[in-house]
């Protein structure tokens, strides 16, 4: 006689699974509630105690932990060795176990969840019967997931057994699951006690991360490339992996990128900002008094590169509004809602994604990923120290003034504004900005002064008259006197920097030469 085990969480169709194995001649083991409506409806089943022998104890925590049970699972049968010692233990072959696990996922995703509870709903004895069944899925069929229903019975009707291939696909969704479940367990842990400092949680040996499928896209860069979008258990309710889009076609590989590069640029600030993004770069970045004022300017920072791309906005879309974004052709809009009449308005552009993201919360320190032929890059977020608008009322303290001449409040706010943008715009990155928006970003160029002739090209086509509150802000240091040589010639009086070369004077004599400002604020922002 052969056995399959039964234990589950998610009863979805077990009583189908079960009726069609024991129609099959199969015995069937069962714990808790799954043996109670297995029974129930009338289905032969074995409590597994009263077939190992051994009472379910400690609140249910020891129940299928038994040599009767991982015996019958990892017994070679093909063995003769291995068959003579189940005979000799009256060990029977479990050739099908159905399992699935505590919600563990489900309990720590509730608002209440406790330390007790969470630790309660940590499964030991499932992932032990699905690692011991799928190393041995020679034999045995081992099913954890309700869609693999259907094929399990399909191919008992037509061969009265499971093929090789099917058991094999099984055992990788097996260690697949595991190895998810294990790693929310640690996450869960180890943020648990984040606050510890006694010992290095953050530094343990080995590097584990899980993600839950979101959706299949339909390419990734490129038409050619295979592409899936997987997000964390719980995003973050400011992150685009938690955004809901309300209209349009599927986002893209790009758009997602797209979309998070703008979000991140727009949660630097407080105020009504309106931010256009294409190729992971701002083309333009505006605040305002209101949110309408805000997209205005950011639509003048570039009104060409704006075509195509992706507009975020941290106030509700109002008519007014979206008059103004219907007229451009873009790819999404983000925004916290959008009131009824801006909404009807946008959708009757049917390709036009409308997302909408929560902006109530500041964003909180997490870490980025990037991956690498063979590796994985792991750095905490740049989430620095500039400040909100009302707060520039005098330099802040880890800023430098290097130059004789002082910056003056609209220079100061100029260069707070200028260092939220262009930590955010690809190395070496060279921005042209006065207090409220940008006019010129020059990006991803092999030198400094490149990208400082781009911003400043841009910004010459809206004013040629650079001067005042205007501002060069640069993303690292500037290695030598060329980049404040060319701010000069162009009419460029302040020039923000996070300084550290060992050329930083030789900057410094050209601005104070021509009566420049020049703040260092000791803090690099690369962006490769």
């Amino acid at each position: 006689m052969t056995y399959a085990l039964l234990s589950v969480s998610d009863k979805t169709n077990i009583l189908t699974v079960a009726r069609k194995l024991v129609e099959k001649g199969v015995q069937l083991l069962s714990t808790g509630g799954t043996f109670k409506a297995i029974q129930e409806a009338g289905i032969p089943v074995q409590t597994v105690d009263s077939y190992t022998g051994f009472p379910e104890m400690l609140d249910g925590r020891v129940k299928t932990l038994h040599p009767k049970i991982h015996g019958g699972l990892l017994g070679l049968r093909d063995s003769a060795e291995h068959q003579a010692t189940m005979k000799e233990h009256e060990i029977a072959a479990i050739d099908y176990v159905i399992v699935n696990l505590y919600p563990f996922k489900e309990t720590i995703s509730q608002n209440d969840v406790t330390l007790q509870d969470a630790i309660e709903n940590i499964d030991i004895g499932g992932p032990s019967m699905l690692r011991s069944a799928a190393k041995n899925y020679q034999s045995v069929t081992v099913v954890t997931d309700p869609a693999d229903y259907d094929t399990l019975i399909s191919q008992l009707d037509q061969d009265g057994q499971t093929s090789f291939a099917f058991r094999q696909y099984l055992a990788g969704k097996v260690f697949q699951l595991t190895s998810h479940y294990d790693t929310l367990i640690a996450d869960y842990l180890k943020d648990f006690n984040a606050g510890e400092q006694d010992f290095p949680v953050n530094e343990w040996a080995h590097k584990t991360m899980t993600f839950i499928d979101k959706e299949s896209l339909r390419y990734g860069e490129n038409g050619h490339q295979k592409a899936a979008f997987y997000k964390t258990l719980n995003p973050a309710a400011n992150s685009i992996a938690a955004a809901k889009q309300l209209h349009g076609k599927q986002l893209s590989y790009n758009n997602l990128k797209d979309a998070d590069a703008a979000l991140k640029i727009a949660q630097e600030f407080d105020e009504p900002v309106a931010v256009a993004v294409k190729h992971m770069n701002p083309c333009g970045v505006a605040v305002g008094a209101t949110i309408e004022e805000a997209f205005d300017r950011c639509f003048q920072a570039d009104n060409v590169s704006i075509y195509g791309g992706i507009v975020v906005v941290n106030r509700p879309v109002t008519l007014a509004l979206a008059n103004e974004l219907a007229k451009i052709f873009l790819e999404i809009i983000i925004a916290p809602s959008f009131e009824a009449d801006a909404l009807a308005r946008l959708e009757k552009k049917k390709n036009l994604r409308l997302l909408t993201v929560s902006f109530d919360e500041k964003v909180a320190p997490y870490q980025e990923f990037i991956s690498i032929t063979g590796g994985l890059l792991v750095q905490d977020a740049d989430l620095s120290d500039e400040l909100p608008r009302e707060e520039i009322t005098a330099l802040p303290e880890q800023w430098t003034v290097a130059t004789t001449r002082q910056p003056d409040q609209a220079q100061l706010d100029a260069m707070n504004f200028g260092m939220k943008v262009v930590k955010h715009v690809k190395s070496n990155a060279i921005i042209i900005n006065n207090e409220y928006m940008t006019l010129g970003i020059g990006a991803g160029q092999m030198n400094r002064v490149g990208s400082a002739r781009i911003a400043i090209k841009q910004a010459e086509e809206k004013d040629s008259a650079l001067k005042g509150a205007y501002v060069m802000s640069s993303d690292a240091f500037l290695p030598m006197d060329d980049t404040a040589t060319l701010a000069h010639e162009h009419g460029i009086k302040a020039i923000v920097q996070p300084g550290g070369s060992i050329h930083d004077e030789d900057s410094v004599v050209v601005c104070d030469a021509n009566d420049m400002t020049m703040v260092m604020t000791g803090n690099r922002h690369f962006r490769h």
